[in-house]
């Protein structure tokens, strides 16, 4: 479907690529891993044709479509409403709409077989494009990726840059083109949608290409792993976690190559100085050198693990209860986040709040933190030191301070020996400690702010996404800094991996409650999964309940589902009692004429058509009753 063949591509006479070749099949789901900078955002930018290669080509077949998801998106906006613009995946479908439309007009006036036909095979290609279920299509979209139903009509520009990206995302999803390549697709996603987004390109039609440093989201939909190192792309036929393992059996087998062909190399090293003066070894020592000189060399391994080595120092112990929060309530305007919902935080609790967003995960932490205002009470335990990490810190930091210096000024009172190794951890080596902040990427300036976070003398952290524009290897340094962390966190993270690295407890907000659930992500969700599977077999039994009952939230979708068909289905019936009640009227007008009155044949032919619509717009009007007395029912039960 697309090859990539000796691609090269440098940057400022660096090779970011040098003879890189890639071959993608239909339906292949790929993720794109690797280090930052090593190139992958590069690589889909040359795929997409907005970047020339320096040398190589990319091939692709003629039929073969690409849709691309980048950060650039952020920028977009429209007056037209969010549905308008997922809509606009369907440009073909909705032009036969405006057609259909222009042709109806045509018939307030006109009758004749030509535009009967016409219409009617507008009508034929509308119903083969699927066109009935388009506005339903873009709706689940949608609303699988986190757009509530009242949210559908606002226009594009009244959202953040993080929503506009998803209403682009459901846009490419809608669009389905061969192949699809996504750029950290989940920066912009709450966890719900992120597991919708999995599903969905699970049982994609066409090709994917991700790249994303959130590894569960990638254990979870792609089947093939592509590493960018080195300039080159080396290919592993699993998911990530299969490449984790597959390269460390790699790098063992590369490093033993490497130590028994450096032995050879010194031992043959050895030989030539010991007799290159002797001229009966003359031809020997000649020979050995060429071996050397052709020899291929085997590099020795760079492992991009960081081992993580932290010491934290507390001045102060905290007393056992950390954050109370008793009967706390908080609104703005008429939307409840918090009601009268209670709380305890303990010494030693390393807490993980997750959910939707919108639940007010933010502003809980902001509540916990006491710089929220609330009714209720809140009441924060003996000795408790905090420091709170949110993206408004990266703001916060001195732009014109090289990283080293920031630190100093953080107030730790740790040497400067303890503070580069503290960046060491954190990525900045050598001379990078001495980089101004105004020059570091998002990534970096969020690695500084949560190494400032982590030296300080705390005892009790507050982060609020913290793995955010983090890669891979800073994410996995941070669970390890997090796992030696003895005082007590509370973090809101999207991030699976990350949540089952560090966290003993979880916590999420339901029914404007915080619920609290005491032990590991792991044991949450399989405890999540034996709820609604109890929930599914009470299902049938609440239905025969006379008594109505109120919906839970799994019936309150699926009725919204079957409402959104139903609706689709009233639009359809509309549509076709529209072209009869059309067709009859051009066959009125049409016996009407004298002339048909001489052709009794003609005459007979159309009083039977006439009478074959009269009872097919009876039937469609009784549907179109029984349709309407369903969406009513659906409505209230909602």
């Amino acid at each position: 479907m697309l090859s990539i063949n000796n691609l090269s591509y440098y940057i400022g006479g660096r090779a970011l690529y040098e003879h890189a070749s890639l071959h993608i099949k239909p339906k292949d789901k790929i993720g794109l891993v690797g280090l930052n900078g090593t190139g992958k955002s590069t690589l889909l930018k040359i795929i997409h044709g907005d970047i020339q290669a320096s040398e190589g080509e990319v091939q692709k077949a003629k039929d073969c479509s690409i849709g691309f998801l980048n950060q650039d998106l952020l920028s977009y906006q429209s007056e037209d409403s969010i549905l308008d613009v997922a809509l606009e995946a369907f440009k073909e479908t909705l032009k036969l709409q405006d057609d259909i439309n222009e042709v109806l007009k045509e018939m307030e006036t006109d009758y004749s077989d030509v535009v009967i036909n016409k219409l009617a095979k507008l009508q034929d290609q509308f119903e083969a494009n699927e066109g009935y279920t388009i506005k339903a299509k873009a709706e689940e979209v949608l609303e699988g990726i986190g757009f509530a139903t009242e949210d559908l009509q606002r226009p594009l520009k009244t959202f953040s840059g993080g929503w506009r990206m998803r209403v682009m995302l459901a846009k490419l999803l809608l669009e389905k083109p061969s192949l699809l390549m996504l750029d950290e697709p989940t920066n912009h996603l709450d966890l719900p949608s992120i597991q919708w987004v999995e599903n969905y390109l699970r049982t994609y039609e066409g090709a994917v290409i991700v790249v994303s440093h959130d590894q569960e989201f990638l254990n979870n939909c792609i089947e093939t792993t592509v590493e960018v190192s080195n300039g080159t792309l080396t290919s592993y036929a699993g998911n990530y976690s299969f490449f984790q393992n597959e390269k460390k059996e790699r790098m063992e087998i590369q490093q033993n190559a490497y130590e028994n062909q450096q032995q050879m190399i010194k031992q043959t090293e050895r030989f030539i100085e010991r007799f290159r003066a002797k001229a009966t070894k003359s031809n020997q020592v000649q020979s050995r050198i060429k071996a050397l000189d052709r020899m291929e060399r085997v590099s020795e391994v760079v492992d991009d693990n960081i081992a993580v080595n932290f010491k934290f120092k507390f001045s102060k112990k905290s007393g056992r209860d950390v954050v109370v929060l008793d009967h706390v309530s908080k609104s703005y305007g008429n939307l409840t986040i918090l009601k009268y919902t209670s709380a305890r935080i303990e010494r030693g609790d390393k807490i993980a709040l997750i959910g939707a967003n919108g639940k007010g995960k933010s502003t809980l932490l902001r509540v916990i933190d006491g710089t929220e205002k609330i009714e209720g009470k809140r009441e924060q335990g003996y000795n408790v030191i905090k420091s709170f990490y949110a993206q408004h810190q990266l703001e916060a930091l001195h732009v014109e301070n090289e990283i080293l210096q920031e630190l100093q000024q953080a107030g730790s009172g740790k040497t400067d020996t303890e503070l580069r190794n503290v960046l060491g951890c954190f990525l900045f080596t050598n001379d990078d400690v001495f980089k101004k902040i105004k020059v570091l990427s998002g990534g970096e300036k969020s690695r500084v702010a949560l190494a400032k976070t982590l030296i300080s003398e705390a005892n009790f952290l507050l982060l609020d996404e913290p793995t955010n524009h983090l890669d891979m290897q800073s994410v996995n340094i941070l669970i390890q800094a997090l796992q030696q962390y003895e005082g007590t966190f509370i973090t809101v993270s999207h991030d699976r991996h990350f949540i089952r690295g560090v966290a003993n407890k979880i916590w999420y907000i339901e029914d404007h409650e915080i619920k609290e659930y005491p032990g590991t992500y792991e044991e949450f969700t399989f405890w999540k999964s034996q709820q609604q599977e109890v929930e599914k077999k009470e299902q049938p039994l609440k239905q025969r309940e006379p008594k109505k009952k109120q919906l839970s939230d799994p019936e309150i979708q699926m009725a919204k589902k079957e409402l959104k068909k139903k609706e689709t289905e009233l639009e359809e019936v509309e549509s076709k009692i529209t072209v009869c009640e059309g067709l009859k009227k051009a066959l009125e007008e049409e016996m009407a004429l004298p002339e048909i009155y001489s052709d009794m044949d003609k005459l007979e032919s159309l009083n039977r058509r006439y009478s074959e619509l009269q009872s097919e717009e009876e039937e469609l009007n009784k549907k179109w009753e029984q349709l309407a007395e369903q969406i009513e029912n659906l409505q209230v039960e909602i």
